[in-house]
């Protein structure tokens, strides 16, 4: 199956030729019939000296369908400037549910305030009362809080 970043397929990439597919190796069809060993030798080390070529191409590919990955995902991103003593509201996640409230809990917790910025997309955040949350949260967990 080819690749869908490259166009090739893994055999291909390394050993420079197609697959045979195993009925043709068992029950040989007219072109197998028909081919002389002279000349698929030489087709053979001509793939095999155009091959890192051929890789090189393939990498050109994937990079660029990279950059084509990164182009989309930067202009759907959805990013979020927060600054020191700006209020949040934190995303309730699996592991900050409270039990036994179901799917009618709230899904966002109670204001915080974030009281550093630790690198990009963290930060560090405290409660109403000062004190400090235990674990930096992802800028994509808060949503801004206006009051």
């Amino acid at each position: 199956m080819a690749k869908s970043s490259t166009g090739e397929t893994h055999f291909s990439l390394v050993y420079g030729a197609e697959a045979p597919i195993p009925v043709e190796v068992g029950i040989p069809t007219l072109r197998y019939f028909w081919v002389d060993n002279k000349s698929k030798n030489e087709a053979m080390l001509i793939n095999l000296e155009l091959l890192e070529e051929h890789r090189k191409l393939v990498r050109v590919r994937m990079a660029a369908q990279k950059q084509r990955m990164e182009r989309y995902y930067n202009r759907r991103a959805n990013l979020r400037y927060l600054k020191v003593e700006d209020l949040v509201l934190r995303k309730v996640t699996q592991n900050t549910w409270e039990l036994n409230v179901g799917k009618l809990g709230p899904t966002w917790e109670v204001p915080y305030r974030i009281s550093a910025i630790t690198g990009k997309g963290s930060n560090e955040m405290e409660n109403q009362n000062g004190d400090k949350l235990p674990r930096n949260w992802n800028v994509a967990h808060l949503k801004r809080y206006y009051c």
